[in-house]
């Protein structure tokens, strides 16, 4: 007999083992993959950019910034999210997602704020500052990482842990703002 109930409990009891199994890898690929292009000049310099454009931004001004992004998920028109998709660094995450092979689902970018300033793909918000993939890292400056639980992905329809770093300026180790790298657990195990 089919016991819907009994799977789902098997199903919740087993993820924390499988995020307890899932974190060395996470922290492994961090290491030997991501590390060698987080500082890369095109994202350092994209999030300067932005980081200059957005840090007078009040909190209200922040939030319609991100209902606007929200409001245009699925939209035809997109104008707040086209700006985060269609730049140079968004291409250059988009080729990391490609050189992976299937382990990184997305990528994106924020700066100083936890606003996107590139994304490999669209994500479900534009403002990330209240997220822990944030609010551990930036405000923690160099060397900051959150590797978060390995749960299911709206944007990316996948089960998928998120690797956050802090970005800094390679010149100065001031902290810029911040990247997440989803990956796909299956994949990355």
């Amino acid at each position: 007999m089919f016991r819907p109930i009994a799977i789902i409990a098997s199903c919740c009891l087993a993820l924390p083992a499988l995020a307890d199994e899932f974190a060395p890898a996470m922290q492994q690929y961090l290491e030997e993959e991501v590390r060698q292009w987080s500082d890369n000049a095109v994202l350092v310099d994209a999030i300067r950019a932005q980081n200059a454009r957005t840090a007078g931004l009040s909190q209200d001004e922040i939030d319609a910034l991100d209902l606007a992004w929200r409001d245009e998920v699925g939209a035809g028109d997109r104008p707040t999210i086209r700006t985060v998709l269609e730049n140079e660094a968004a291409a250059f995450l988009r080729e990391r997602v490609a050189e992976a092979g299937g382990v990184i689902t997305e990528v994106f970018v924020m700066d100083a704020r936890g606003l996107n300033v590139a994304a490999s793909d669209v994500t479900s918000d534009y403002w990330q500052g209240d997220e822990a993939k944030f609010t551990e890292t930036f405000p923690n400056g160099a060397g900051g990482v959150h590797l978060g639980e390995v749960e299911f992905d709206e944007s990316s329809q996948r089960f998928q842990g998120q690797i956050s770093v802090t970005i800094t300026d390679p010149s100065t180790g001031q902290a810029l703002g911040a990247m997440t790298v989803g990956v796909d657990a299956e994949a990355l195990m």
